[in-house]
């Protein structure tokens, strides 16, 4: 066994010299007898921590059955979700009609506007998820976003974004059970779209109500179907731009001359155009791209909600995040710039498909198809939607159920759902987020299908507040470690853009968030536009100053923060 030798010396703290047998002076900030124990053991290694004599006990209460890896408790998740399945979902599993379709809409900005959306945000998500990755490995719990914030911010943070993320999820879900039947309706055209809501809600139920590895191999392959549509897609896209098309023209980059990389805001506005002209104009055409790359990032973060039911997460976690730089520069970056070369942003047929509600019409990569002379990509397309749309419902649930399993851990839900049966699935929490499926019906009418869409609008920004919240955990956990004298070279998993990449990353955030809502004031103020941009941010705050009056939490403060518990789990 290896014993440290320690002294006392001056200092404000106190603080410990201490001398392992590695050799090395180690100094520690002694600001109780557990921090002292804390630091002595990770200054060692995981090695002594594995068997110094007690180290079981250091779980909370809040924490039972998170002490052994691959030992659960009553209540409690089952690590049974594959590496394969981990890593597919990193991979692919978050890729949505974001990047199939909505790209269209800001492709029309022009390709440069584009690309600069596109990497600039996938730098940050990237931060993200290595943030999110070096929490992950090196305190493994099974409480997703909100259980950090709470143990590293403060417990009213927790419960805002464990909650706001929960309703986010739950409205998502109908929208994507009726974009599934709109699809649909382009073979089966007499069939309402509430059938088609009922069919796939309860096959997506019936996933979520069985072992985790069932949800994680319906995703894999769901994830590998995806991946393999948009490789399809970039390399369709690339040969196009190659000539080697029916149609022969050899674009490359021409598009980027020709009508150019740039072009100027405009905005549909009653039964014309809106043009912001100028350098203005390019600035907001940039921006307005900006904007939309975020939206279609979110949910990457899945992959975090996971790690509490992967097997050695020191070892999964670490590789799982790494996948998402592959996802973000193959799938994201090279798509956006090869569409750019196959599509310019002034095409008719590119201005007709934004106006597409979905469906494989409304594919800027169909457009880039019919102006090749491929005329049958649009059935195609189409048919691949299902498979993200069908993806996207069944992630839903998983996160929303997970999401306030957790914070029925916390003692921030109800206590009923933090019940799991044996197989370790959380039946209420299950049970509690299939129930916002009936929403999907308010689509059978027009105005219900309005307010409706508002309230999907409403929920968007709080993936981005979710993006704020792991990136001042990760920064709060950085800074607690500093004090409590932790060097962060221990750490199972480390990434070289951190820690300073999360303060740019959450800087950039904060921007988008607070500037999302600009298009409510061009060409004038629209009220509508307005409280769908902002007022989840109000919702955010007010959940963080209710919870703090009610339950007198307080911020944590780095020298008292737990930096040991569950770091076996």
């Amino acid at each position: 066994m290896v014993t440290p030798a320690c002294s006392s010396t001056d200092g404000p703290g106190p603080w410990l010299s201490c001398v392992l047998t590695d050799g090395q002076p180690h100094s520690l900030r002694a600001t109780s007898f557990a921090t002292i124990r804390i630091a002595i053991l990770l200054s060692i290694g995981d090695s002594y921590l594995a068997n110094a004599p007690g180290a079981q006990d250091v779980s909370s209460s809040e924490e039972a059955g998170i002490v052994d890896e691959g030992v659960e408790g009553p209540d409690d998740l089952h690590r049974g979700m594959r590496p394969r399945q981990l890593n597919m979902m990193a991979i692919a599993g978050a890729i949505g009609t974001g990047l199939i379709i909505g790209t269209g809409t800001t492709l029309k900005f022009g390709p440069g506007s584009l690309l600069i959306g596109y990497v600039l945000m996938g730098f940050v998500v990237y931060i993200v998820m290595v943030a999110l990755g070096e929490m992950g490995a090196w305190l493994p719990h099974k409480k997703s976003f909100s259980g950090y914030a709470t143990r590293f911010v403060d417990p009213a943070m927790g419960f805002a974004t464990g909650w706001n993320y929960f309703f986010k999820y739950v409205i998502v879900l109908p929208n994507n059970l009726t974009a599934t039947g709109i699809i649909l309706q382009y073979w089966v055209k007499d069939l309402n779209v509430s059938v088609w809501i009922v069919v796939f809600g309860v096959v997506i139920i019936l996933l979520n109500l069985i072992h985790v590895r069932f949800f994680g191999e319906a995703e894999f392959w769901m994830s590998l179907a995806k991946a393999l549509v948009i490789i399809m897609l970039i390399l369709m896209c690339f040969i196009i731009s190659l000539g080697g098309s029916p149609s022969g023209v050899r674009s490359g980059f021409w598009y980027w001359t020709d009508p150019g990389a740039f072009a100027e805001y405009n905005v549909r506005w009653k039964d014309d155009y809106f043009y912001v002209t100028g350098s203005t104009g390019r600035f907001l055409g940039v921006w307005a791209c900006i904007v939309q790359a975020t939206f279609a990032y979110l949910g990457t973060e899945l992959v975090g909600v996971a790690f509490g039911e992967t097997p050695d997460p020191r070892r999964n976690v670490p590789r799982a995040v790494n996948q998402t730089l592959l996802r973000i520069v193959f799938f994201y970056v090279a798509g956006v710039l090869v569409l750019g070369m196959a599509v310019p942003y002034n095409s008719p047929e590119l201005l007709r498909a934004t106006r597409e509600r979905i469906g494989g019409l409304a594919s800027p990569f169909t457009v880039a198809a019919q102006r090749a002379g491929v005329n049958k990509l649009a059935d195609a397309v189409n048919g691949m939607l299902l498979v993200f749309t069908i993806s996207a419902a069944n992630s839903d649930i998983y996160l929303a159920s997970r999401t306030v399993w957790a914070l029925a851990k916390d003692r921030q839900a109800p206590e009923i759902m933090e019940r799991t049966n044996k197989r370790g699935v959380p039946i209420p929490a299950v049970a509690l987020s299939s129930i916002f499926i009936a929403l999907g019906f308010m689509n059978a009418t027009k105005d219900a299908a309005t307010v409706f869409g508002y309230f999907v609008s409403l929920v968007t920004v709080f993936g981005a507040l979710n993006w704020v919240a792991v990136l001042v955990s990760y920064i709060s956990m950085i800074r607690a470690m500093k004090v409590q004298g932790i060097p962060r070279s221990i750490m199972p998993y480390r990434n070289p853009l951190l820690p300073w990449g999360s303060y740019i990353a959450l800087g950039v955030t904060f921007l988008v968030i607070i500037f999302s809502g600009y298009s409510a004031f061009i060409p004038q103020f629209q009220i509508d536009k307005f409280m769908t941009s902002y007022i989840g941010i109000l919702v955010y705050v007010v959940n963080i100053l209710v919870w703090k009056w009610l339950k007198k939490t307080k911020r944590v403060r780095p020298e008292d923060m737990d930096l040991l518990t569950g770091r076996r789990a």
